[in-house]
């Protein structure tokens, strides 16, 4: 549809009008309305035909709501070739095109509760209300899939469409049969219904989007950026079997039309948005009902919404919002649509997950144990809350195996709501300007005369430097022994040591505890009190149990468990000096590997002599009463596994681990066949599922739980 060099205009007149946007309220001149038409038809083409975005949605609707605000301002330039006059259009030309009974209408955004406020008002004023009454509202979540519908008639599925421009779309019946949460025959003849149309989202679990990612990467073929594309691109397989292989499925969240044998339409027998869902939910379908919720009002749907965004990393499938209804059915009626959406509903977006932003330059970090790490800096761009402009690169592999260049347009993604990752360049964007990253030979952050060469171990993808004459490697040591995690010195962070290491009041890991708070009293930001904080913070740490000491040291690989199962098997950490590598693989989940360097950490003179030198400063070397194995305690659930998932009602999921671990229960943080007990919250998500497929674990609720403590 494109040729090589539109499609180059096109994306150079994307960053040209997302540059000139400033917010959703900005108005372009007259003459950016033609060219800004199609930049908005080529992203729908990208998304909705080619599985391909190259924006992300939020780039999009700055660009959609632009071009809207400024065909209002000049309303004559309005034609019906304009995106804002159409839904979109996904009619890939593999599948004969089919015209919906009803319009599938696009929903109207809103990013945040202001936005939800004026369109209560705006319900309001169109039902010609004067006063604010009560409107009553369903909400359920928003999936970020494939909208898809489906034509029953006589009680056997019929046909099965894309939603395409809105009123046709593709007719993917034969790929759709061959889910399996579309049933092959519904009952509707119970409802007096003969032809009913409904709407629903095709999308793919998240664990099972992984595995397929993980295949493919294995397979040496390019990666799904997201559930969504994987699922529309699934959908659209010319063999049937391709689909059903994807482990697509659907969830039903309307009736857009039904009629009975007589063409009369029969959709307003139902009172309300709510009761549909009941009824799907009834005839077998996949739909919200679990998950949605009616408030008599829009002030007590707020604190809902934020629950969900909060929340949204714990459902199993991708969803990007919540979608807000008028409930009453006659009063959708009552609001009528507009050519682009329905007036009685919204879709309430959470914040960005994914979004585009340029590849600045790429700095290296050396890490505790020599590791350097490549860190892209990036444009900042806003994800879920935070502005980013740092990402890992992780290491060379990761840079050549998604070919990420210095220049070059990167899609970046929060994983988790939590770590940035870049999900893959686009390659759509280059231009002459991009340039291949080469990986450094010698270390990066070495600023002495003298040239260390990197090394490369066998088996391992980073490269580290051998032999730290700058000092970085003893900086990081200190920054990760005062950590949260190892010796847990309040007050004493990753600026602070590095303030320390800069003024030469600090080079080894021992000088932490021998800190001049005099002079730190008098230094730009500190005083007596702040001073002698910290100097108690310090003091404090030296009575850490042995396990956080082992893990506070760095040694390769050697993590807080390994830590805590050596820990638990010497009286003095001094003891390790005469273990060998059998005596440490004779543990239970130590490997060959961690063997290995610890072994050959406690042969090192130096380390010796450094953890010697801590122990003259007072720092505890001994086993502690934290240190020794926990022993079964006797209790309703003594020998038993549980594992807690959803969210607790009663208490903090941290205080019912507890409970149960005084009633002798153990804690695990996985399904599995060793699983006694699984405590179910609200929203439980993937965890439930496997119990439930296993089905040797006992399923339990928060009360239920309870009920065996006090038993």
């Amino acid at each position: 549809m494109y040729s090589a060099q539109e499609q180059r205009e096109l994306l150079q007149k994307t960053e040209y009008y997302l540059s000139q946007i400033k917010d959703s309220a900005t108005v372009l001149n007259a003459e950016d309305v033609e060219p800004l038409k199609k930049v908005l038809g080529y992203h729908e083409w990208k998304y909705y035909v080619k599985n391909d975005p190259v924006i992300s949605d939020k780039e999009y609707d700055e660009l959609f709501k632009s071009l809207e605000k400024t065909e209002a301002a000049h309303p004559h330039l309005i034609s019906s070739d304009s995106p804002t006059q159409r839904i979109s259009a996904d009619a890939s030309g593999d599948f004969p095109t089919v015209r919906h009974l009803e319009p599938m209408l696009s929903l109207s955004n809103s990013y945040n509760l202001e936005d939800l406020r004026k369109f209560h008002d705006q319900v309001i004023r169109k039902l010609k209300e004067e006063e604010d009454i009560a409107i009553q509202y369903a909400a359920e979540p928003k999936y970020d899939g494939s909208s898809i519908s489906l034509l029953y008639e006589n009680d056997v599925l019929v046909r099965a469409a894309t939603r395409g421009n809105g009123i046709q779309g593709d007719d993917i019946t034969q790929n759709v049969r061959t889910l399996r949460t579309v049933p092959l025959h519904v009952p509707f003849s119970k409802f007096d219904i003969y032809r009913a149309e409904l709407r629903g989202e095709a999308l793919i679990r998240l664990d099972f989007f992984e595995k397929i990612n993980q295949a493919r990467e294995k397979n040496g073929e390019a990666l799904f950026a997201n559930p969504r594309n994987a699922a529309a691109g699934g959908l659209r397989m010319k063999d049937p079997r391709d689909t059903a292989a994807r482990g697509i499925e659907m969830f039903v969240y309307q009736i857009g039309y039904a009629e009975n044998r007589e063409e009369e339409e029969v959709l307003s027998r139902f009172n309300t948005h709510a009761e549909t869902l009941k009824v799907l939910d009834q005839l077998g379908f996949k739909t919200s009902f679990p998950d949605h919720k009616v408030f008599d009002n829009v002030d007590d749907l707020f604190p809902f919404l934020e629950k969900w965004e909060t929340a949204r990393s714990d459902y199993p499938y991708e969803i990007d919002g919540m979608v807000v209804k008028v409930n009453p059915l006659d009063l959708h009626r009552k609001l009528g649509s507009t050519s682009h959406h329905p007036r009685w509903a919204i879709a309430y977006k959470f914040k960005a997950r994914q979004a585009t932003s340029r590849l600045l330059k790429v700095d290296y970090q050396v890490g505790k144990v020599g590791t350097i790490t490549p860190v892209a800096k990036i444009q900042p761009v806003s994800l879920a809350g935070v502005t980013i402009s740092s990402v890992s690169l992780h290491n060379e592999e990761f840079i050549r195996s998604k070919d990420i260049r210095l220049g070059d347009r990167v899609l970046v993604e929060r994983a988790g709501d939590v770590i940035p990752y870049i999900v893959k360049t686009l390659p759509e964007f280059r231009d002459d300007s991009q340039v291949e990253i080469h990986f450094p030979k010698y270390c990066p952050v070495n600023d002495t005369e003298e040239k260390v060469e990197l090394v490369k171990m066998q088996d391992e993808a980073a490269w580290r430097c051998p032999r730290c004459i700058c000092g970085q490697q003893p900086l990081q040591k200190m920054i990760f022994f005062v950590s949260k995690d190892a010796m847990d010195v309040a007050g004493l962070g990753k600026s602070l040591v590095e303030r320390f290491f800069t003024e030469k009041m600090v080079a080894t890991i021992p000088d932490l505890y021998q800190l001049d708070y005099e002079k730190i009293s008098r230094m730009e930001g500190f005083g007596e009190k702040s001073a002698e904080n910290l100097k108690k913070s310090i003091e404090a740490s030296k009575n850490r149990s042995l396990k956080r000491l082992l893990y506070a040291l760095g040694i390769h690989h050697l993590g807080k468990r390994s830590s805590a199962i050596i820990a638990a098997e010497v009286n003095e950490i001094f003891d390790l000096e005469d273990w060998d590598e059998e005596k440490y693989n004779n543990l239970k989940d130590i490997g060959p590997v961690l063997a290995k360097n610890m072994t050959d950490f406690f042969q090192e003179k130096k380390n010796l002599d450094m953890i010697h030198r801590l122990k003259e400063l007072g720092v505890n070397t001994y086993s502690t009463e934290e240190d020794r194995p926990t022993e079964i305690k006797d209790g309703p659930l003594s020998g038993k596994t549980i594992l807690f998932t959803g969210a607790l009602q009663q208490v903090s999921r941290k205080e019912a681990q507890k409970a149960a671990e005084q009633a002798g229960a153990k804690n695990i943080s996985a399904v599995s066949s060793n699983l006694d007990y699984l405590v179910v919250g609200e929203k439980a998500g993937s965890k439930l599922k496997k119990a439930r497929e296993l089905g040797t674990v006992e399923i339990i609720t928060e009360d239920e739980f309870y009920k065996i403590l006090e038993e």
